[in-house]
């Protein structure tokens, strides 16, 4: 795998050695905090000279009861993202869940992030690398750093080297 390599999230540029905030609501509640929130963050990470990508889910599909909300869902969620990203100015990124969701995210955001809990699973890696869009992988806490080198590799199987990953920590015990 190559490392240290510059690519773009939209109008930002990633590279080694650059402070990349990725930043926003853990889900999307609507439209007006949406843009509210990248407004407000794009404000301060401009003021401290920071690079920002705005991150919030349209479907939070890891809850810990079923009774949580969990987004507005893949099409009005969406739908939101796109208008952050025009109203805002700035570039967004949102989780998907299954290889049928890569394509059509794929359509309305910058990047492309697999959560932590599904960051091993090959179809998705592999569908989230095949759009060409910056793939952000979260670290499962699950796993070790080095790891993480076999998932990125499967992005990079693609021919798409616009790869970020996320350190989530580590769990050595339940409730951790």
């Amino acid at each position: 795998m190559r490392k240290n390599t510059a690519f773009r999230v939209g109008n930002v540029e990633v590279s080694s050695g650059k402070f990349l905030l990725v930043a926003g609501p853990c889900v999307i509640e609507d439209l007006a905090i949406s843009v509210s929130t990248a407004k407000r963050v794009k404000k301060a990470a401009e003021r401290l000279g920071v690079s920002y990508v705005f991150k919030s889910s349209f479907d939070k599909a890891n809850r810990t009861s079923v009774k949580h909300y969990r987004g507005p869902g893949l099409g009005r969620g969406l739908g939101i993202l796109k208008a952050v990203r025009e109203e805002a100015g700035v570039p967004v990124v949102t989780d998907v869940h299954s290889w049928e969701q890569v394509e059509i995210a794929a359509k309305f955001v910058d990047m492309i992030q697999i959560p932590a809990y599904l960051c091993q699973q090959t179809d998705l890696a592999v569908r989230a690398g095949r759009t060409g869009k910056p793939v952000n992988l979260k670290k499962g806490q699950f796993l070790s750093p080095y790891d993480m080198l076999k998932v990125a590799a499967k992005v990079e199987s693609t021919g798409n080297r616009k790869i970020l990953i996320t350190e989530r920590g580590t769990l050595f015990g339940y409730n951790n």
